[in-house]
């Protein structure tokens, strides 16, 4: 029987309730998956027995073959960690900003508006994609141009539709020419402020203000795409749930974090165990990398009630879609933005969603899959005015 399009399907329920760990082949490489909620958070706040402080390494599967440099400030630890996040919190910070959540209000509004009406649509290309890249420019303060070069490399920053990785790097070489401009020419951008940053008294190098800039491409694009994909399908699964929304705009608070917590595209992410350590009776030998499985975690049936549904009036809400502790995502304003605005506009402008075609993404390893956003995703859209 399949699986309603309305549920939050978890593949880790099994591993959780009987082990609370997984272990998973990853390109060869043995990975021990923490699987409950509470584990998780206590592993993410246990920066010594599981540390960032690995270059490459916090991604699973590791990184050296798509980039060159460690990102910044999450493959650091305390008190390093402190003292680069402090660097690019102001441009983080921007999304709290009343210009910046008007900017953002009214660019979700205007790419709602522009799709009503279509015969059909692609929700990831002709939605999600530029939504994200051009309310990328007013987190980052550069001129609302550079999203065309953005959306012009497609969905994923370092790999091609086929899963395989680009040869060159095109983040890479974007990046050195931005930072050669800022450093000719500096400005109250996010690449001139990293050329201008120092640390304990000394500038940034080249690599380091490369380490900032490929995270906040790489870990903000993914994310908030296959959020908002997602949320379009669930809608158009599910009609009776926008028109719950509308009955009560303030529920959208509550709605978005829902949807942060089933939606998370972001499946684990990796520490390394300098001695070693010992999980639920599994021993990780030391220098070797566990997982802190998110996705797992969300759906914790110790902590959320029957954690498989959507609710969106849930409350509390503890999920753990933007990390914890010292690595809480220096995104999460931005994200919280960016998908309230859009459930705004959905409130406000949208009668109805039809799907026409729906391909999950998924991800798919040797213990598990898991669908992740969609592949493709063809709809239309139906004005409140039209009805």
């Amino acid at each position: 029987m399949s699986v309603p399009k309305t549920l939050s399907v978890d593949p880790f329920q099994n591993a959780r309730r009987n082990d609370g760990v997984m272990q998973c082949p990853f390109n060869g490489e043995l990975i021990t998956m923490l699987l409950r909620h509470a584990d998780v958070k206590s592993a993410a706040a246990d920066w010594e027995t599981f540390s960032s402080d690995a270059p490459f390494r916090v991604p699973i599967p590791r990184e050296e073959e798509v980039r060159t440099m460690r990102q910044l400030p999450i493959e650091t630890d305390p008190p390093e960690h402190t003292k680069f996040r402090a660097l690019t919190e102001p441009f983080f910070r921007r999304a709290k900003q009343p210009e910046v959540i008007a900017a953002i209000e009214s660019l979700t509004r205007q790419k709602v508006l522009e799709l009503i009406g279509r015969p059909e649509w692609e929700a990831t290309a002709d939605l999600a994609l530029p939504i994200q890249s051009e309310a990328l420019t007013h987190l980052l303060n550069v001129p609302a141009t550079e999203a065309r070069i953005w959306m012009d490399w497609g969905v994923h920053v370092f790999k091609v539709t086929s899963g395989t990785f680009k040869k060159g790097n095109v983040l890479e070489e974007y990046l050195h020419e931005r930072f050669d401009l800022a450093q000719a020419n500096p400005g109250d951008d996010f690449f001139s402020a990293l050329v201008t940053a120092d640390v304990d008294g000394r500038p940034l190098t080249r690599d380091e203000c490369m380490g900032f800039a490929n995270l906040a491409f790489a870990g903000g694009r993914d994310t908030i795409i296959h959020t908002l994909t997602s949320i379009v399908a669930f809608f158009g699964w599910k009609p009776e749930a926008l028109e719950y929304l509308r009955e009560d705009p303030r529920r959208i608070v509550l709605a978005s974090e829902e949807f942060f917590r089933v939606y998370m595209p972001l499946t684990q992410i990796g520490r390394v165990c300098p001695t070693g350590a010992e999980i639920h009776g599994v021993t990780v030998p030391p220098d070797h990398r566990i997982g802190l499985c998110w996705a797992s975690a969300n759906h914790d049936e110790t902590v959320f009630e029957n954690p498989e549904e959507i609710r969106l009036d849930r409350r509390p809400n503890p999920h753990v879609s933007f990390g914890y502790r010292q690595h809480l995502c220096q995104g999460a304003a931005h994200a919280r933005l960016v998908v309230r605005s859009f459930l705004q506009t959905l409130v406000d402008e949208v009668a109805r969603i039809e799907i026409l075609e729906a391909v999950p993404g998924v991800e798919r390893e040797i213990e598990y899959s898991r669908e992740i956003g969609y592949d493709t995703l063809r709809v239309r859209m139906e004005s409140i005015t039209q009805t």
